[in-house]
């Protein structure tokens, strides 16, 4: 890394996540012995998992990367929403890395480069990644279980079906040939009572169940359905169905109320496996 390298720091560890390395280490071990898998998918092309601080999302998200447990994967591409900016189309963070308790994560400046001449959606830019948690709380989890690995941070602001499905087949595209494990960082509803997430929620898991993007779309798009990161859901199932993977299967559900009992006002969370 060069003397003038730009590392953008943790923003939220301490918050969502322990800011002490052995604390981490431990709530991730612990996460994921867990979450051992009954049964191996297949190899490993894609996952979705939710963002929300560990206490209340970690054991689903862990769900999903426990299926990563001995992978020698060395890149990944993040797809995020934004949270805190509000903006048209995709942004990569222009810098050199990722840092958090564990260690920096190197983005993979060459496939940054191709993904951006090939991709007219997405630009160089902080925006949504200075203070986003949406990408950071995905770090952790892949530095846990991936001996080394570089990495494509996307954020996508406003979640147009233009921008998703566009991103999502130029993604393909540009990753054709290549080894890369795609993540897609979303939750589900938020802040309904218990049986109202289920539902909502429900539809969200059976269109990934389908492999349906349009369908996510469409039911995005009405409000039948809610997902923070609909949108990187959509274009990380588009890449995936053009890159010949034909199977996911949703590994768990679960909403806040499973840690809270408050089941009044809940966030849902969803993890997904898409293999060969």
């Amino acid at each position: 890394m060069s003397p003038h390298s730009e590392v953008r720091p943790s923003a939220v560890s301490g918050m969502f996540y322990p800011a002490d390395p052995g604390a981490l280490r431990t709530q991730l071990k612990e996460l994921l012995s867990r979450s051992r898998p009954e049964e191996r998918l297949g190899e490993v092309a894609g996952i979705i998992v939710p963002h929300a601080g560990y206490a209340y999302s970690g054991l689903t998200a862990a769900m999903g990367y426990s299926h990563l447990a001995g992978s020698d994967c060395k890149t990944v591409v993040l797809i995020a929403p934004s949270h805190r900016d509000f903006f048209d189309g995709v942004s990569v963070f222009p810098g050199d890395a990722y840092e958090t308790p564990l260690g920096r994560v190197q983005v993979d400046a060459g496939l940054r480069t191709a993904v951006m001449e090939a991709c007219p959606q997405i630009t160089l830019s902080r925006k949504g990644h200075v203070g986003e948690h949406a990408i950071e709380v995905q770090l952790p989890f892949l530095q846990y279980l991936l001996p080394a690995f570089q990495m494509v941070p996307l954020v996508v602001g406003h979640q147009t079906r233009e921008i998703c499905m566009g991103l999502g087949e130029c993604l393909a595209r540009v990753l054709k040939g290549r080894s890369v494990l795609l993540v897609a960082s979303s939750d589900l509803s938020h802040y309904h009572p218990s049986a109202v997430a289920e539902r909502l929620d429900g539809t969200v898991a059976e269109a990934v169940k389908k492999f349906d993007p349009d369908g996510l779309m469409d039911i995005i798009e009405s409000g039948a359905a809610e997902a923070c990161g609909g949108g990187p859901i959509v274009a990380a199932l588009v890449a995936l169905q053009k890159l010949s993977v034909r199977h996911i299967t949703v590994v768990h559900r679960s909403t806040s109320a499973d840690v809270t009992g408050d089941h009044n006002s809940v966030v849902g969370y969803l993890s997904a496996v898409a293999y060969n």
